[in-house]
């Protein structure tokens, strides 16, 4: 690609076959000629960072192999960068939605689907800010039954404009998991879903370093709603 240099990389992703991922080749990369990311507030140091292959990235897809496929409900991936997850729930036959604001996720994303022989999925531009008059993106839309994302509290402004964007997104009764590698704004995020009505529960994903993968430090973030309905009937029971 013009710009930026690329390259290819076999990701394994626990309880499911290897991914076929085409990723920036470096940190370094950047290539914005339109000014399309800054537009989007997407910096120069920024702009990298969808397109690398990040640890909790590969811990969520894992979680996600772990899921049984519903026909009926209906995935969100935010902050996808190269939506690892979104692959991985994709190909076992789940309804997924991948969203990401950098201007290049999509494209990578239908390169990937290439890659791996999978059909097209759906992808839509997720700014998590309220929606500015007429959008000229296709924006997401509607609500879903499971929200999941990775590395995406990374400050606490973005934190807050995350849950509220899960607010808009959410089924009434819904759950959400985020794996969050100790950025250290997970309070901030975790007041905001409980003002949300959401119940949260939290598991250490920490391991340590072998010869096929670096040690990690951090946990996942599970959080669940029942519906109105259905939480005043456990409260009396």
């Amino acid at each position: 690609m013009p710009g930026y240099h690329t390259k290819q990389e076999r990701i394994a992703v626990a309880g499911c076959a290897d991914l076929l991922i085409r990723s920036l080749l470096d940190r370094q990369q950047f290539a914005d000629p339109l000014g399309e990311a800054a537009g989007l507030g997407i910096s120069d140091a920024q702009w990298s960072l969808f397109g690398q292959a990040w640890p909790s990235s590969a811990l969520l897809a894992a979680r996600l192999a772990l899921r049984p496929v519903a026909a009926a409900e209906r995935i969100l991936e935010v902050g996808c960068g190269l939506a690892l997850a979104s692959l991985v729930g994709h190909r076992r036959g789940a309804d997924v939605t991948a969203s990401d604001n950098h201007p290049l996720a999509g494209a990578f994303l239908a390169e990937n689907l290439r890659l791996n022989d999978l059909a097209p999925m759906k992808y839509r531009h997720g700014d998590w800010g309220e929606p500015a008059g007429k959008p000229t993106r296709r924006i997401v839309r509607g609500r879903f039954d499971l929200i999941i994302g990775s590395d995406v509290l990374y400050d606490r402004d973005a934190s807050r404009e995350l849950a509220a964007f899960i607010g808009r997104h959410a089924e009434a009764a819904a759950e959400v998991w985020i794996v969050d590698p100790e950025r250290g704004n997970r309070p901030a995020f975790n007041r905001s879903m409980s003002a949300l009505g959401f119940e949260r529960s939290e598991r250490r994903l920490d391991h340590a370093a072998t010869p096929l993968r670096a040690a990690y430090k951090g946990r996942l973030l599970e959080f669940s709603r029942l519906a109105p309905g259905r939480a005043r009937e456990t409260a009396r029971s």
